[in-house]
């Protein structure tokens, strides 16, 4: 039975959390690209389970119109074509509208790199930055963490203090597909880990014999709704460390550590395998963007400072 337009995306959402296990921010854009295809579907009286490959078209001209990048169309189109796959396999469409349909495709941009003195100098403020030895205990953790292992920032964000007791030498990360993966941790990231959590116990501690307040079970508790601190939080305070340290704050992400900790990998002879099982990479071309940015670092080397290189 093919259930009323209202349904179409919660069902299909619901689905690919439970079967596909899809990530919370992947299923937050899912949803968000395709209730905008919906309301451009109900706004021409549309109904999903009729609508034509034309119609889908006529969706992704407005959005090229509206000035859309051609990286977002890509997405929406990819969502649409995996909302038809599911309907189709379920039964509610007898076919797939937009599977035939040429997508914008994507800009090969090489990712956005920091050098391994600029890395330093974040890791250096961050020990500094704070408003309280508390906060720069954490703020150290954070960045040490992030750059010793190239999580993504949700991983880091939602890591469990359990995953991280008895001084580990490796730590264990649930990642994309809640696969599991082991991250190796340096010896600058363990002593600010050990100090953290030294510091970390002895607040919860402290809350809950006041408050009565339940310990937390992540690394990095916050009194908000999720119970840690936010991507956007940690995102906020990357941006405060690049002003302190003099670096443009459009430069420095958490993912554009993740970045340098990949790039810096490669520069130090390590194998692109490796890399990928670290980065939890599900494919090795992804990985390899990395060594197109060392050949661009490398071709800008020369030019620089070649003599030859040089207008005489």
């Amino acid at each position: 039975m093919t259930p009323p337009d209202a349904h179409w995306l919660s069902v299909f959402l619901e689905a690919q959390s439970a079967e596909a296990g899809a990530a919370k921010n992947t299923l937050l854009g899912y949803g968000r690209d395709l209730a905008d295809f919906q309301s451009f579907a109900a706004a021409k009286s549309l109904s999903l389970a009729t609508l034509t490959r034309a119609h889908i078209e006529t969706y992704l001209i407005r959005c090229e119109a509206d000035g859309l990048s051609q990286a977002t169309r890509a997405r929406r189109l990819s969502a649409i074509r995996q909302l038809y796959r599911f309907a189709h396999e379920e039964g509610w469409r007898c076919d797939n509208p937009a599977i035939r349909i040429s997508g914008p495709g994507r800009k090969k941009s090489l990712p956005k790199i920091l050098s391994v003195q600029e890395v330093d100098t974040l890791l250096t403020v961050a020990c500094g930055f704070g408003r309280t030895p508390h906060e720069r205990l954490r703020n150290r953790c954070l960045m040490e963490l992030l750059y010793a292992t190239g999580m993504r920032v949700t991983e880091l964000v939602t890591l469990p203090v359990a995953a991280t007791r008895g001084n580990p030498q490796m730590l264990m990360v649930r990642g994309k597909g809640d696969k599991d993966r082991m991250l190796p941790l340096s010896n600058p990231a363990r002593d600010a880990l050990h100090d953290w959590l030294v510091s970390r116990d002895t607040v919860e501690e402290e809350a809950r014999i006041k408050r009565r307040v339940p310990l937390s079970r992540f690394l990095f508790p916050s009194s908000g709704r999720d119970g840690h601190i936010t991507r956007q939080s940690f995102h906020r305070i990357l941006k405060d460390f690049a002003i302190e340290a003099g670096i443009s704050p459009a430069k420095v992400t958490p993912h554009v550590l993740r970045h340098a900790f990949a790039t810096h990998l490669l520069q130090g002879g390590a194998d692109l395998r490796a890399i990928q099982m670290l980065l939890g990479h599900a494919d090795l071309s992804t990985t390899e963007i990395y060594t197109h940015v060392l050949d661009a670092r490398l071709k800008e080397l020369v030019l620089t400072h070649h003599p030859l290189a040089k207008d005489v």
